[in-house]
């Protein structure tokens, strides 16, 4: 047999645009050139060492077997216990669940909640696996067009105009990929009293809370009336600078925690174990000091890009209010962004991400600049795009 039969669900899944920039980029540093990456969306900053001695010590413990499916109990307890002092939410640990990566969360509740054929809204652009997601599970993806009109989100008069019979879900991010954008809470909780009454849920990815800029971090589950169709994944990997550990969470209503366990049991069993225990000292109040001051360095990179933006006479529609990206509008350069992105990376050496990683709606006009490097790099990644620019 000369090809090997794939599913034709499997098949349909779209690859990542920006592993083809990354993997130019990796070739031209193999080759001895200097590449400022700014395509993938990771923090540059590693994992705490107090994570690593805590991991240490549970390896030393023996502390290596599995784990309940929902999480460790101290960890969900904890969790319970920062939303409260952070957020001044009252999450019950029994509403928590620990999962291998966000990703696996977002799985997870789909899982539990899609029949084929099934609606679920969310915006374009957004992030990519999401709308996958809804795909392998034979759901049906309606996309909504958003600009800087509404932040490039979601809001409850958006929701309501592109409302269709079907829809089980819409989904939102707060602060979101690609935009950085933020979701004032009044909108989502309108959002979620409107989905409710059509027997609805709202799905908010918070997987950057922490990570915003000149304004208090928020979770809407700090809302007093918040009905009990909200479901929240959030992650290790971001504000936590966790990405390779592997380990996000859910917050769901207590009526879906049994068959979220069940489907937890079947497809992964738990979260990896030491990860659970990492993340239960990057919880600690020296830790999220520690956290603290690389969110700071994050919001002084954003100023650093910005500024060197501004002074470059580039075009941004909405200033980022959260997260670690920039989406910047190259409509007056192109109509091809992959193209363009390409030429600044074989060029100019440095890696930027298309916007049709995101979606289809004016993603040829766009490209994703992820602020994951020092201030002096980013500044000199503007310049050498400027240079570039100036020989087309």
């Amino acid at each position: 047999m000369s090809h090997l039969p794939v599913s034709k669900t499997a098949a349909a899944v779209q690859p990542f645009h920006v592993m083809k920039i990354l993997g130019e980029a990796k070739a031209l540093e193999a080759a001895g050139q200097d590449i400022i990456h700014l395509e993938i969306g990771e923090p540059d900053f590693p994992s705490l060492p107090c994570v690593h001695e805590a991991v240490n010590q549970a390896m030393q413990a023996g502390l290596t077997h599995y784990t309940p499916t929902l999480g460790l109990p101290a960890l969900r307890q904890k969790l319970a216990e920062f939303y409260g002092q952070f957020y001044h939410a009252q999450v019950p640990m029994e509403r928590i669940m620990l999962t291998p990566g966000s990703s696996s969360g977002l799985q997870l509740l789909l899982t539990a909640i899609l029949n084929p054929g099934d609606k679920v809204m969310l915006t374009d652009p957004s992030y990519p696996c999401n709308r996958q997601f809804v795909n392998l599970l034979h759901g049906q993806v309606i996309s909504v067009p958003v600009d800087a009109s509404s932040q490039y989100q979601l809001n409850s008069d958006l929701l309501q105009a592109h409302w269709q019979e079907g829809i089980k879900v819409v989904m939102v991010a707060s602060p979101a990929n690609p935009t950085g954008t933020v979701i004032e809470q009044t909108e989502l909780v309108k959002m979620a009293q409107f989905l409710a009454k059509q027997n609805a849920y709202l799905l908010v990815d918070e997987i950057y809370q922490g990570l915003v800029y000149q304004r208090p971090a928020e979770s809407i589950l700090a809302h007093p009336n918040l009905p009990d169709n909200v479901l929240v994944i959030n992650s290790f990997s971001k504000f936590f600078g966790m990405t390779g550990w592997r380990l996000g969470w859910l917050v769901a209503p207590l009526a879906l925690m049994p068959i979220l366990d069940r489907l937890g049991q079947n497809l992964f069993l738990a979260a990896p174990t030491l990860s659970q225990y990492g993340a239960l000292r990057v919880l600690e109040p020296d830790a999220l000091a520690q956290l603290e001051e690389r969110r700071q360095a994050f919001e002084m990179r954003r100023n650093a890009l910005l500024n060197a933006m501004q002074q470059a006479g580039w075009q941004v529609s909405v200033q980022p209010q959260g997260a670690f990206y920039v989406y910047w509008d190259v409509s007056n350069l192109t109509d091809n962004a992959e193209q363009l992105a390409l030429d600044i990376l074989h060029h100019a050496k440095v890696a930027v991400t298309p916007g049709k990683d995101f979606g289809e709606f004016k993603a040829k006009h766009h490209i994703r600049l992820a602020y994951t490097t020092s201030p002096e790099r980013l500044t000199e990644a503007v310049k050498r795009i400027t240079d570039y620019l100036a020989t087309r």
